[in-house]
């Protein structure tokens, strides 16, 4: 499987994109603000052949749903994400004046056309890709694991020596600490983690030294 990464607008949100030797790929937060960042991505789709099969969203905080509805738009599918963080919706343009994000007259609030749940399987080419929901950053939140790769995309569940903010509307510390270590700490020590900010590391390396979750010999 070949991972693209992508880090777009101002908060420096990663966007992903899996593909196989089929040519069928997925996107993950499809976060381009600027224009030239939605061309970038739907060009780097294009250049490759490749054939979007699902738009996903780890959670849907403004930050990570700016490309949404144009790469929806474009390549004629819904949204799929967790219906617990619909909530976050009501308000998108608010939560990005309260961050200095100018909304340009856009309407960047999508529509949820499927909702994904605890142990959804979401397939494309050759690959699968398991739903575990993790609230705690957003009552929403999943993460996207590929067990046969070893790999899982975590959104702002878990980053590399932290784990993501609890103070937001719907937030919850406990319920995020207790996510990580059940869900995510019981993957092999190799499994990769992308987040949806910054560097990627690995559960082992978070199982040693994270200090948010609890340090696990």
């Amino acid at each position: 499987m070949e991972i693209k990464t992508f880090e777009f607008n101002p908060l420096g949100v990663n966007c992903y994109v899996l593909s196989d030797e089929t040519d069928e790929c997925v996107i993950i937060d499809a976060s381009c603000y600027y224009p030239d960042e939605n061309a970038l991505l739907i060009n780097y789709i294009l250049d490759k052949d490749l054939v979007v099969k699902h738009l996903l969203n780890t959670h849907l905080h403004f930050d990570h749903l700016f490309g949404v509805n144009a790469l929806s738009s474009y390549f004629g599918l819904p949204m799929e994400s967790h219906n617990g963080d619909e909530i976050l919706l009501d308000d998108v343009k608010g939560q990005m004046k309260l961050f200095g994000i100018p909304d340009n007259n856009n309407d960047y609030k999508p529509y949820i056309g499927k909702s994904l749940h605890e142990g959804d399987i979401i397939t494309f080419g050759t690959q699968s890709l398991k739903v575990l929901h993790i609230p705690g950053h957003s009552p929403g939140s999943i993460v996207f694991y590929n067990e046969l790769r070893d790999c899982v995309f975590c959104g702002d569940v878990l980053f590399r020596g932290s784990i993501g903010r609890t103070d937001l509307f719907g937030g919850n510390f406990e319920e995020l600490v207790e996510g990580i270590q059940t869900k995510l700490f019981t993957m092999p020590d190799y499994t990769k983690v992308y987040p949806g900010h910054g560097p990627t590391t690995t559960i082992g390396y978070e199982k040693k030294s994270n200090p948010f979750v609890g340090i696990i010999k």
